[in-house]
């Protein structure tokens, strides 16, 4: 039940705002709104108000909004037609479709202020978790507990800041401030140059002391006029990091087994709800940004498919052909299967235990 409320939210949350951003631009340029659904299928219950049906529909996967004269073949009345998608300026029709995505990266933003300023930015501290064997650091007699708290003298409160120092060393010897219980320091530790794996399973080489993060945390709070800023870096980092790994799953270096689907999602969302309002909020911030890149991929029925035929038509200065929209719309279609096929079979596989 708690798992199931989670998903309810999450899903529910995230879904909502993308289709009220299709919702409030279309309102602003002109185009009348006929459906506003939250979930497809059967409609559960629905009301109208200012000419626009709002429903709660059955499956809760999605969402949408049902737009007057979509298509150019739609038979509107000639009032009607001032107030037509398809009679719409290429620009106004941009805006309506993009606006969906940008309203997921600004439920992000919105959601990471929040954390930032009521829980704080989490801040992983340089304390020692795990020394390798035989590595510099158990050399120098480090152990776990240990503290760094200066590298050459530079004051050094965050595991990034150490990681970076270590990363640019370039294998020069460090002079390390350990604070150990009541005591500190000082060890002189020579970084080795060594292969290893990186976030996305390539291999790099990269200096290292032989060191794993005890994975000790603080929060630090943030003053709401920075956390603005704060928060709008994590969403242009989030939106890098999610191009990158789609980048990388085309070339083969990230598995297909990587990606999850809705089963996975639920997972995901029970254990953030477990572990507190202000974890599962961030888990939603993520997600949010995750949708949000997701559909401005140039694939057609996505808002990115639509976007791109628009530059299309743009470029060449008159509409696309409907049957070639209809292909497009068909491999579209059908990659979006293959794709849910794909997410669904690792699904089920994490569930009985197994790799994908």
């Amino acid at each position: 039940m708690h798992t199931a409320l989670a998903v309810i939210i999450v899903l529910g949350v995230l879904i909502f705002f993308h289709e009220l951003g299709h919702f409030l631009m279309a309102r602003l340029v002109g185009v009348r709104v006929l459906v506003f659904s939250l979930g497809f299928g059967p409609k559960i219950f629905a009301w109208e108000r200012g000419g626009t049906e709002y429903r709660l529909s059955a499956i809760p996967l999605g969402g949408y909004v049902k737009l007057l004269g979509e298509s150019v073949t739609d038979e509107l009345s000639p009032e009607e037609i001032p107030y037509s998608f398809a009679h719409k300026p290429l620009r106004d029709k941009a805006l309506i479709v993009a606006a969906g995505p940008i309203a997921n990266f600004v439920l992000a933003w919105i959601f990471f202020v929040l954390v930032f300023t009521f829980q704080g930015k989490p801040i992983y501290l340089p304390e020692v978790g795990k020394v390798l064997p035989d590595s510099p650091a158990a050399q120098a007699g480090l152990k776990p507990g240990d503290m760094i708290i200066a590298v050459d003298g530079k004051p050094v409160s965050t595991w990034k800041d150490l990681n970076d120092i270590i990363k640019h060393s370039n294998g020069k010897p460090l002079k390390l401030t350990i604070k150990r219980g009541e005591k500190e320091l000082v060890v002189t530790i020579k970084p080795q140059i060594r292969e290893v794996k990186n976030i996305f399973g390539e291999t790099i080489k990269t200096p290292l002391i032989g060191v794993v993060a005890g994975g000790k945390t603080k929060f630090e709070k943030i003053n709401p006029a920075k956390a603005l800023i704060e928060a709008a870096v994590m969403v242009f980092a989030l939106i890098k990091l999610t191009l990158l790994s789609i980048v990388k799953l085309i070339e083969r270096v990230l598995p297909l087994s990587t990606l999850g689907g809705p089963i996975f999602i639920a997972k995901l969302a029970g254990e953030q709800a477990q572990a507190g309002v202000w974890a599962l909020i961030s888990f939603m911030a993520i997600l949010s940004v995750n949708l949000g890149v997701l559909n401005l991929l140039p694939i057609p029925m996505l808002d990115g498919g639509h976007l791109f035929m628009f530059a299309i038509e743009g470029i060449i200065g008159r509409p696309i052909p409907d049957r070639a929209k209809e292909m497009a719309m068909r491999v579209g279609f059908a990659l979006l299967i293959m794709l849910m096929i794909v997410v669904f079979y690792n699904d089920i596989l994490r569930l009985l235990g197994k790799s994908g």
